[in-house]
Order: C-alpha cells, then structure tokens, then sequence
C-alpha cells in the first residue's frame, strides 16, 4: 500500500518516486533483522542437512525453509504440521494414481494436466498457505520425475524423498521458531496495528500544539505507509483464529492503513490550524489513544461521536480522519468482547482448510485453467525440443509465480525478471564462475550461501509489492546451487536450470498478464464493483426457507467478499508500479477506491452482525412485522448498491429515488420496533439491533453520497 502522497496531483517522476520506495522497503523497522535471521538461520540448516547426509532435492528444503519462515513465529509453528500434512498427502497421491497411467502414453499425458490443474486449483481454494504449499510443490517436482526414462523403483524412492526433505524443514523451521519465539498469542496481528495508532497519535499530538512534526515521527509514519498493511492481512488470513475475529479485524486493518495514508499526506501539506482544529485535533489523539489502550487490553472500543456542527476545518483531510477514526469501534459491531471471537476457530478442520466457496466461485477455477494452461505450455515446449534439463526449474517457477498473482496485478512482470535475473544471472551463474571455484569446503560455500540467503530475506521482509523479488532471488539460486552435492563444473547445467526459469516466467507473464490479463487499475474498478454486487446479494439473504443451506450460501459469500475485499487493496497496490498516459487517471481512481473500500468493509462487518436477526436465531427474534419490515428495508439497501455499482460502469441508475426509499423504510422499520409490544427487542441480544440498524443506514448513506458526489465530479 502507498501513501496518499503519491496520489496527489505533483506526482513524481518514476524514477524519483523508485528510488524513494525503495529506500522506504529496504529501511530497517523494528523486528526485521530478527525475522531475517530466524529465515537465514532456518534455510541454513536445512541446506547442511541435506548436503550432509546426500539428500535429493534439498533446493526444495531450502524453498520451504523460505516460504515457510515468512510467518510470525505462532503462524509458523501452526502452519508446519499442515505442510508436511499435505506433502504427505501429494506423495500418496502420487505414488497411487500414478501406476494406472504410468505404460500408456496418452493417459499419462492426461494424468500430468489433470495433476497440474488440481495444483493450482489447490493453490486458490485451500485457505491454509502451507497446505496449498506443500501440496503443489510436490505435484510439480513429481511430473519432472515421473517423466524420466528409469526404473519405476528410482522414481519412487525419488518422490517419497520429497516428503523427507519437507520433514526435514517443517522440524528445523518449527525448532529454529521455538527459539526465537517471544511474543504472546495475538501480537502478531495487534501490536503492529497498535504501532501504527501511535504513529498516527503522535502527528496528531504535534499539530494539536501548533508545532511541526518532529523528524523522527514523520519518518515512522511515511515508513509505515510504504510498508502497508498486506502482510497484516496475509497474517490473519492465514491464522487459526475464528472467522469473525478475522472479519472483525481486517475491518480494522483496513481504517487503520487508510488512517496511515491520510497521516502521511497531511505531512506533505502545509497550513495552520485554527483553534477549533487544534481542539478536533486533541479530540482526535485522545480517541485514538483510546482505542489503541482498548486493543491493547483486548477489549472493544467505546463509541466514538464525530462533531459535524462546527464550521469547516482549515487543516486538510481532517474530517476524513474524524470519520474513519469513528468507524473502527464500529468494526466490531453485535460483539461484548475480544476474547470471545479471537480464540481459534472451533469449526472443523476440514471446513477450514477449504474455502466455503470453493465450488462456487467461478474464479478459482478460472486462476486454476490459467495457471494449467501456462504450465501445460511449457511442458509442452521443453518436451517438443528435447530438453528435460528445464523440467523442474520450469515448474518450480510457474507455481512460486502463481502463488504471488493470487490477487495481484501486472507488478509482478517486474519483480518476477528481476528476481531472475538477480538470483539466477548475476548471483547464481556468475557465483560458479567467480567464487565457487575457489571454495574447496562447505564452509565456504555456508558463507556464500548465508550472504545469498541474507539479501533474499530481506527483500522478503519488505511489502508484498516487492518481498516476491526475494522469494524469486532466493529459489532460483537454489534451483541452481542445491541439486548436487558438490560444485558443479559445468555451466551447461546452470544454463538448463536458468532457461527453465525464463521459459516459465515468460509463460506465466504471457498467460496472465497479457492474454488473460488487465492493467491493474482496469481489474481494481472490476473487482469493486463486483464486491458491491456481492454484498448486495448477501444482504438478501436468507433468500429461501431453508435455513442449512442460507447459512452454508451465506459462509460461501462470506468468504468470496472477504477475498474480493483483499484483491482490491492488493490491485490498489500495483497501480503504484503501472506507468503511462493514464497514470494520473488510475492513481485518482486508486485514491477514490480505497476511500470508499474501508467503509464497505465496515458495512460488510454490520451486515454480517445483523444476520442472526434475519436468521432468527436463538436470542434474537424479531416480531413478525419488524421482520418484514427489515426484509423490506434490506432488498432497497441491496438495491441502491447495484445501483451504485451501476454508476460505475458508466449507467445512470436513480440512486436518489432509491435512497429516498430506503430512509422510508427505515422509519417505518424503527416504528414498528416502538410500537411493538414484544419483550423481546429489550433482551440483551435484541437491545442492539435499533442501534445496528441505524448505524448501517448512517454508513450506507454516506457511501452512497461519496460515490455519487465523486463519480460526477470526476465524469
């Protein structure tokens, strides 16, 4: 995620602009030189290991150490038993389905695409990093291997192989985790969302007293703004606390990253704050102070009330603050407490493993046809110019590149050579030239490798927009370096692994960037516009009787809008690295988006609360009439949604009247309720659901307005 300071007009020159994010990424943060060395530390060890006792395939030991320690060390440590789980998993598959197509050419040839289409398939719908990890990475080395003219027996020993050197790193990571582990179940989710408040509570406390910002709090709070929050939502996408915790805190995420560029951009600007300001401005650090004590305690934020009486305030964007600073406590809307929702999930394993929409959203199957279909060309390829030597390179590097598009854009053209050409040309090829063969120990080569690793980690440790340039530097040079046990004297072998890895970069750049592909800004605009469709269809629901089978519709949506939600900050992310005429046009785009984004998300958040009402669940039934009232209310909320996401795809849909029809509705919704003689609304449960509903109407409205206001400004 970028600062809004990129998104105003004076935007700079690329190259400028490039010089000053990379300075940003590869700044030092607190934490980063310990998760690099526990990353090193780990791969290290794995590599003597293998090297060691002559194991096969220790690159791929060396590949997982590396994925797998990007993890908070309670991610990791939850995550390795479920990596070696599904490597086993793709062993046994292999080793059972491959007997039946192994001496008839044609079903073999259908085995590997079925095979290679179930991986990336895998890749998109497993909610567990590790498990879509190990699984596809063995599917990918096992083709190569099954592909070779040797005795059956070789191949077999080769591919259960595989899940030793997974066991091997998943027990080295999970030991080197344990001893580097310090922190207490959570912090890795709140103390980096508590370091940002404070940043932000900081700049506030300045300006409230009329000073400048002092240098030391304006470098923390750009740094942060580079850095953005994806590795916050990848950690809570990826962690084992319950479903609502996970919703409930993206919503945070999301207001606090927006909170952090609107911080950042003040910074940039220049004024002076009225006495009234400085008084909002004081308010507004105490609230924000407040919340963060509240996170820290592991309690819910108290309601924050916004003063929009007073007459307009000089310092910029202030009153943005004011409204997304009002909104986090509402993130956590129909909860009493923390604790309650961050325990881990009690759902069973297996429905957490796989994406409740897994089967019904049409696009992973559409990631998974594309990934197939790339990978499928380059086996075609090398296969048709007799060159198995690019085989396992060419795998390799189309799943690592695969599992980095999810939800990314065309950025990733960029880092993917780069990472190659780095990793594999400058490092990798020229180190056997140079330097190996000087080195007559493992020592010497430890050191080497440690240096290689050193650098590959720390660009992992940057934002996701550039840690992928990392993992690719860090996996081509062990592709080359780690598939003997001693130094290779010939460079036709560096030549074959390097060409494989050009053979699948540019396949994969040409299948999803460029024949099945989008400019970011192009897929950004889509998917937000999708989402608002999605949402709208979720606010209808239940749409039938059966209760079961609303709720598993209702989860299905859940976790399509979840995934759509990070898509777009994801998209919002590589508009920053598109360059050319309509650059201007896309980062204005980007800023209107991700304004309105948060707000849906905390939208999202309430409607999801306010389904147990429609539900009727225990401890929250509604009388008749408040009921189909608030049926009534919903279907004209889900509408002015498609309304709006009419507006933006350029129809002229009547969201005033539509509006105008929900503020009705509403009432007739909150008369009901008053007049209703019912107990019931005045449980403990029913108590919140006026408030709920009001707070729903007040967000839905004012989205409503800020896209119409900004869509015809900018028509």
């Amino acid at each position: 995620m970028g600062t809004l300071a990129h998104d105003l007009p004076n935007v700079p020159r690329p190259l400028t602009w490039l010089w000053e994010f990379l300075k940003h990424e590869l700044a030092p943060y607190p934490g980063r030189v310990a998760t690099v060395a526990r990353i090193v530390l780990a791969v290290t060890l794995v590599m003597i290991i293998c090297n060691t006792f002559r194991i096969p395939y220790a690159f791929l030991g060396g590949i997982y150490a590396l994925l797998i320690s990007r993890e908070s060390p309670e991610a990791t440590l939850n995550s390795a038993g479920t990596v070696l789980l599904f490597t086993a998993t793709g062993v046994v598959y292999i080793v059972i389905s491959v007997p039946f197509v192994i001496s008839v050419p044609f079903l073999h040839f259908v085995w590997i695409i079925g095979s290679l289409f179930l991986a990336f398939y895998a890749l998109t719908v497993l909610t567990n990093y590790g498990a879509f990890v190990g699984f596809a990475l063995v599917i990918a080395v096992s083709v190569s291997i099954w592909d070779r003219h040797v005795p059956a027996e070789r191949n077999v020993e080769d591919t259960l192989c595989l899940l030793l050197v997974a066991l091997i790193a998943v027990v080295v990571t999970a030991g080197v985790e344990l001893a580097f582990r310090r922190m207490r179940p959570g912090d890795d989710i709140v103390a980096p969302v508590t370091d940002r408040l404070a940043a932000i509570q900081g700049v506030l406390i300045c300006y409230s007293e009329g000073r400048p910002v002092d240098r030391a709090t304006e470098e923390k709070i750009i740094r942060l703004g580079m850095l953005g929050t994806s590795t916050l939502r990848s950690a809570l996408r990826r962690s084992d606390y319950s479903p609502r915790y996970r919703e409930q805190m993206s919503g945070v995420v999301a207001l606090v990253g927006s909170l952090v560029d609107i911080t950042t951009a003040l910074t940039q600007l220049s004024f002076e704050p009225s006495g009234i300001d400085r008084e909002h401005l004081r308010s507004l650090a105490a609230a924000v102070a407040g919340i963060r004590g509240d996170l820290m305690d592991r309690r819910i934020p108290g309601v924050i009330q916004v003063n929009t009486e007073d007459e307009p305030h000089r310092v910029p964007l202030l009153r943005e603050m004011e409204n997304t600073v009002a909104l986090i406590p509402q993130a956590f809307a129909g909860s009493r407490s923390i604790d309650e929702y961050q325990a881990p999930s009690e759902e069973p394993p297996g429905s957490r493993l796989i994406a409740a929409d897994a089967f019904v959203n049409s696009e992973h199957f559409r990631f998974a046809l594309k990934g197939c279909l790339a990978v499928s060309a380059c086996y075609f390829i090398y296969n048709a110019i007799e060159w198995p030597g690019m085989g396992i390179p060419l795998m390799l590097t189309c799943f690592f590149t695969a599992v980095s598009t999810i939800g990314t854009s065309r950025q990733r053209q960029v880092l993917r050579f780069a990472g190659f050409f780095v990793g594999g040309l400058l490092i990798g090829m020229s180190s056997q030239v140079f330097i190996l063969p000087y080195l007559d120990s493992i020592a010497g080569f430890t050191v080497l490798f440690i240096l290689v690793t050193a650098l590959a980690a720390w660009f992992m440790t940057s934002s996701p927009r550039l840690s992928f340039f990392g993992l690719q530097l860090g996996s081509v040079y062990f592709v080359i370096n780690l598939q003997k046990f001693a130094r290779e004297t010939s460079l036709s072998v560096a030549r074959d692994r390097v060409a494989g890895v050009f053979l699948g970069l540019l396949m994969m750049w040409l299948i999803f960037d460029q024949i099945w592909g989008a400019p970011a800004s192009v897929e950004m605009r889509r998917v937000f516009i999708s989402t608002l469709r999605l949402l709208a269809q979720f606010i209808r629901e239940p749409a039938s009787a059966d209760i079961q089978s609303a709720i598993q519709r209702t989860s299905a949506l859940r976790d399509t809008i979840s995934t759509k939600f990070d898509n777009v900050r994801s998209l919002a992310d590589g508009v920053l690295l598109e360059f050319g005429p309509s650059r201007p046009h896309d980062l204005a785009l980007r800023d209107r988006i991700r304004r309105w984004q948060p707000q849906l998300r905390v939208l999202f958040i309430m409607r999801g609360a306010s389904l147990k009402y429609r539900f009727q669940l225990p401890g929250f039934l509604l009388p008749e009439a408040v009921l189909a009232s608030l049926r009534a209310y919903d279907e004209c909320s889900a509408e002015l949604l498609e309304s709006l996401a009419d507006r933006m795809e350029g129809k002229t849909p009547q969201v005033g009247f539509v509006s105008a029809d929900s503020a009705a509705l509403l009432g007739q919704t909150l008369e009901f309720c008053r007049v209703d003689e019912s107990r019931l609304l005045l449980s403990e449960h029913g108590a919140t659901f006026v408030p709920l509903l009001r707070q729903i109407d007040r967000l839905t409205n004012r989205l409503a307005d800020q896209i119409v206001t900004e869509m015809d400004r900018a028509q």
